[in-house]
């Protein structure tokens, strides 16, 4: 057993600390943080950073064979496709789940979702999530221009087919509307010279960005009020220039990382603080996860858990296995995010969204289904919009009401706790938001501390971190 002399308002400050820079605190993680500071457990943070890309899916996408193939080579192509879409998105709740840099891996799940993407090649997939990954705490002027020539991107908003007198203005809308300045900065005219600046941008069969110069308008634009025979990268340059980027970025990351109800004046500090470290995005998460502000109760226990992240918690918190892993995609589904399938270029819109009396169901279902060996039924679940997903799990029935074979590690779990911890103290821990009467009446009646623990995972307070 630890022995642990943190503070109860300290444990409290790095419990939330660890639920919004990554999955959750375990009581594991406390001995490794015995009277630590703030200012040291956020230090701790990057130092465990570990930017690795994921190899997942092997040997180049020869994506010719999707267009000119026969209809069985194209069916045969596609099915391939799905499997390593499928393993890629297992690898990757596997690596939220066990790695020790969970801010890497929260903050590429943060630009997964603003660079939302769907891609009909794996390996494109993949170079997209390990371009988020890689500068996740890097510089978001390298992230962006890798994102700009990846070619998920460039095949998702057409910009393939953005030439010299036919400009294609998907990618040049999202760019601004979406990744960079936001709506109500740019004008239609802005738009148009955008697209124009982008043209010849494209990728080879082999999944490698290519600049066409041949179909690149070489004429003058304007674009911002500025004017000059632009290309992609001076378009992104211009962009970031202007310090409404900064504060559209900032205040999607306040959403994500604070509340949903984003502060003016705390937003415009983090502008400040990216804008002039020139889009450096440790120091910005720097400055967050040090103010003061961060830690105010109005702050802490009031957002509601992305389903990802409920998943992932629940596996780091109880160290959980799968035999069977292709039931993650299934419960990704009934709740709502499955990795790599978002709804729209806009991503998942979160908070609030993530709940309603359906996914709410399942998510109470759930954590007493992982945690004992439980069944659960996914049958009237599906989406006929969704068909890349059904496809995934080709046959749906097989998974209705089986097990789900899952093992968590209890042992190492009970083992954890710190000796003489209250039952009031195991609740307060696995729980961000202020125990009610009626669950601290419970937790006084309970006999069995596993049994309390699952009741404790399984109740609506448990949705919040």
């Amino acid at each position: 057993m630890h022995r642990h002399t943190n503070s109860m308002s300290n444990i409290k400050q790095l419990k939330h600390l660890w639920s919004r820079a990554g999955f959750g605190l375990r009581f594991d993680d406390l001995a490794g943080l015995e009277d630590a500071t703030v200012k040291h457990a956020v230090k701790q943070l990057f130092d465990a950073a570990d930017p690795a890309p994921v190899n997942i899916v092997q040997g180049a996408a020869d994506y010719d064979a999707v267009i000119k193939g026969d209809v069985t080579a194209r069916k045969m192509f596609m099915q391939q496709q799905r499997q390593q879409e499928k393993d890629l998105n297992i690898g990757w709740i596997n690596k939220m789940s066990t790695t020790n840099a969970v801010l890497q891996e929260k903050m590429t799940l943060f630009w997964h979702n603003h660079f939302a993407c769907r891609a009909n090649i794996a390996l494109f997939t993949q170079q997209l999530n390990n371009i988020q990954r890689v500068n996740a705490l890097g510089n978001f002027r390298t992230m962006l221009l890798q994102v700009a020539e990846s070619p998920a991107m460039l095949q998702f908003l057409n910009n393939q087919q953005n030439r010299k007198g036919h400009p294609n203005e998907n990618f040049a809308r999202e760019l601004m509307e979406l990744f960079t300045i936001g709506r109500g900065n740019y004008t239609e005219i802005d738009v148009k010279e955008s697209a124009r600046s982008f043209t010849g941008y494209g990728f080879n069969k082999a999944g490698e960005f290519v600049n066409r110069p041949f179909v690149h308008d070489n004429g003058q634009k304007t674009f911002l009020g500025q004017t000059g025979n632009f290309n992609g990268e001076d378009i992104i340059g211009i962009l970031l220039e202007k310090k409404e980027t900064a504060h559209f970025i900032c205040n999607k990351l306040y959403k994500y990382l604070v509340n949903e109800t984003p502060d003016p004046v705390h937003v415009n500090a983090m502008a400040d603080v990216f804008y002039n470290s020139k889009y450096e995005i440790k120091p910005l998460l720097e400055y967050v996860f040090t103010a003061d502000w961060f830690y105010d109760d109005k702050n802490t226990g009031n957002l509601i858990k992305a389903p990802v992240e409920f998943l992932v918690g629940l596996n780091r918190q109880f160290y959980i296995t799968y035999q069977r892993p292709e039931v993650l995609l299934q419960f990704q589904r009934v709740l709502g995010q499955v990795l790599f399938y978002p709804p729209n270029v806009a991503g998942w819109p979160g908070g609030r969204n993530w709940i309603d009396s359906s996914s709410l169901m399942y998510r109470l279902k759930i954590p007493s289904t992982l945690l004992d060996g439980g069944l659960i039924d996914f049958s009237g679940k599906a989406d006929p919009e969704d068909e890349a997903y059904i496809a995934i799990v080709r046959n749906q029935q097989q998974f209705v009401s089986t097990k789900v074979q899952s093992q968590p590690d209890w042992d190492k779990f009970l083992n954890g706790i710190p000796k003489h911890t209250s039952k009031t103290s195991i609740a307060s821990f696995l729980l961000e938001p202020k125990l009610s009467n009626a669950l601290l009446k419970n937790i006084d009646q309970a006999t069995d501390t596993k049994a309390m623990v699952i009741e404790l995972v399984s109740t609506p307070e448990y949705q919040l971190c």
